[in-house]
């Protein structure tokens, strides 16, 4: 990978500190200072635009998601730099990951008017050990978010380009873009050598065996987050969003901080996000809040999309560097039916269960995805390659390495919200759920349908709440038997039509859809 210079620009600032960062953001036109004292903006753009994002490639075959030529990636870095020439830009410098032996030197280039993006970026990238001038970045993004690409879905396109390490955003003003555009090629890299990078949080949990480090893996929105801030025996977060697994386990992090979706954001439930989104430093984006500064974390007349960020140094948070090997892996499922509020898997089953990504969508992948059930493979809508490459290296890495995993449902069992017979799972259940396999008080037994194994009781689920860990019965009990054969044989027959898509992948995968 060869040096990348940033493009001339009208004037650069270099690392601008976090209190001229927040003067610049406070005097955009769509930046109000809340009733916290800290700034939230609302933008053009509320998700990330997965339907602008193409990878620079004369080899679209070896990409799972869609390409764009090498030639016309450099038509469209052509007009990007002819752009920037006459714009202030900030240059942010910093490392995704903090372990010397890992971490990665990137940079955001982006347009001042801006700033907030600089600012929220520049609290995720872990700082560096001496000048700015004196480390050469890695990955970059180069961020235009007011010009825009006729041609392209909205006008926008994000362009990957992974042999040059550089990602170009135009006309996007949200703030993902930017924090995916780093861990995007990061995916990458991750995976060359010899890892793989998971959407997932790191959280460690004491028990009377010795701390558990657990990962939970889940597309944006599903619970990720609110699952690996929730306390069970005094446990710390380490990360948020994006983990590097590697061979025996070992974890190395990525972000110093979080970016939080605040949407139904509850004090009580979730009291160590509430605490940090509402520090005087954190970045709001798209919150709902009235002329008075007020704050409505519940109210979606705009978007449920609201996000802030925050640094670690805000809450109690572990260090990746300090953490032993992974002792469990949950893969979260947003759904609504026949998958119980927790499973546990074997090896194969891990890899299938990671490869069908299953879960409902969120507005976090905008109004094209929320509420609907999609298949993401490995719940990683930012992995760069092609799928069947993670869902074959995620078995090589369960394989014998001793880490347990399980399948847990962040939604409902027996149906949708609107069918008072069915039943939520709601974040207290989550939590004892957590807590019960990080102390190894959960009991099991067999499902004779999907061949996982299924909890028959919980500690802290009592069994006005149990449907919840047992689809099979409530749908028996309910005289909806029919009912739910048929909707195991229908995710059967559809899980396996939707592995055939992917050349390559294990059999062993394969079959373990039963």
């Amino acid at each position: 990978m060869s040096a990348f210079s940033v493009p001339a620009a009208k004037s650069v600032e270099l690392n601008p500190s976090p209190e001229e960062l927040r003067k610049y953001a406070s005097e955009m036109p769509n930046a109000r200072e809340t009733e916290f004292g800290n700034l939230n903006v609302q933008t053009r753009v509320v998700a990330r635009s997965k339907a602008s994002t193409y990878v620079a490639t004369d080899s679209p075959e070896n990409h799972s998601d869609q390409t764009i030529t090498r030639e016309e990636y450099d038509r469209i870095a052509a007009l990007q730099n002819e752009y920037i020439a006459g714009q202030d830009m900030i240059e942010i410098r910093g490392y995704i990951g903090n372990d010397p032996e890992f971490r990665v030197p990137a940079r955001l280039f982006i347009e001042r008017a801006n700033a907030n993006i600089a600012g929220m970026q520049n609290q995720l990238y872990y700082p560096l050990d001496g000048p700015a001038e004196d480390v050469e970045p890695e990955l970059t993004v180069v961020y235009t978010p007011n010009l825009e690409m006729p041609g392209y879905p909205n006008d926008r396109i994000i362009a990957v380009d992974l042999e040059g390490g550089v990602t170009r955003v135009l006309n996007s003003d949200y703030f993902g873009e930017s924090k995916k555009g780093g861990l995007r090629m990061w995916n990458n890299l991750v995976y060359e050598r010899g890892g793989l990078a998971m959407h997932a949080g790191c959280k460690v949990i004491p028990t009377a065996d010795g701390d558990k480090v657990m990962l939970i893996v889940g597309l944006s929105g599903t619970g990720k987050t609110t699952t690996t801030f929730t306390k069970q025996n005094d446990s710390n977060p380490c990360q948020d969003d994006f983990v590097a697994l590697m061979p025996g386990g070992k974890v190395y992090a990525t972000e110093n901080g979080c970016f939080a979706k605040t949407f139904g954001l509850d004090p009580e439930h979730e009291p160590t996000i509430y605490g940090a989104v509402t520090k005087p430093h954190a970045y709001l984006e798209n919150v709902s809040q009235d002329d008075a500064g007020h704050v409505d974390f519940h109210d979606e007349s705009y978007t449920q999309n609201g996000r802030a960020t925050f640094e670690f140094a805000d809450i109690d948070a572990a260090d990746a560097r300090n953490l032993g090997s992974v002792d469990y892996l949950l893969i979260l499922n947003r759904n609504e039916n026949i998958i119980p509020g927790v499973a546990r898997l074997s090896a194969d089953e891990a890899a299938l269960y990671f490869m069908l990504g299953e879960t409902q969508g969120t507005s976090a992948g905008g109004a094209e995805e929320a509420g609907k059930f999609l298949r993401v493979p490995g719940t990683n809508p930012f992995f760069p390659l092609l799928h069947a490459l993670q869902g074959n290296r995620i078995h090589e890495l369960l394989k014998g390495s001793g880490v347990e995993t399980f399948l847990l449902n962040t939604g409902r069992v027996g149906g949708p919200d609107a069918d008072d017979r069915s039943q939520k799972v709601r974040i207290p259940h989550s939590s004892a759920i957590v807590q019960g396999i990080a102390e190894g008080t959960i009991e099991w037994e067999a499902d004779p349908d999907f061949g996982y194994e299924v909890a028959t009781s919980v500690p802290g689920i009592d069994s006005a709440d149990s449907a919840v860990l047992r689809p099979r019965g409530l749908y028996t009990e309910q005289g909806r038997g029919e009912e739910y054969a048929s909707l195991v044989q229908r995710l059967k027959d559809e899980r396996r039509e939707y592995l055939s898509k992917f050349p390559g992948l294990d059999q062993e995968i394969v079959e373990a859809v039963g």
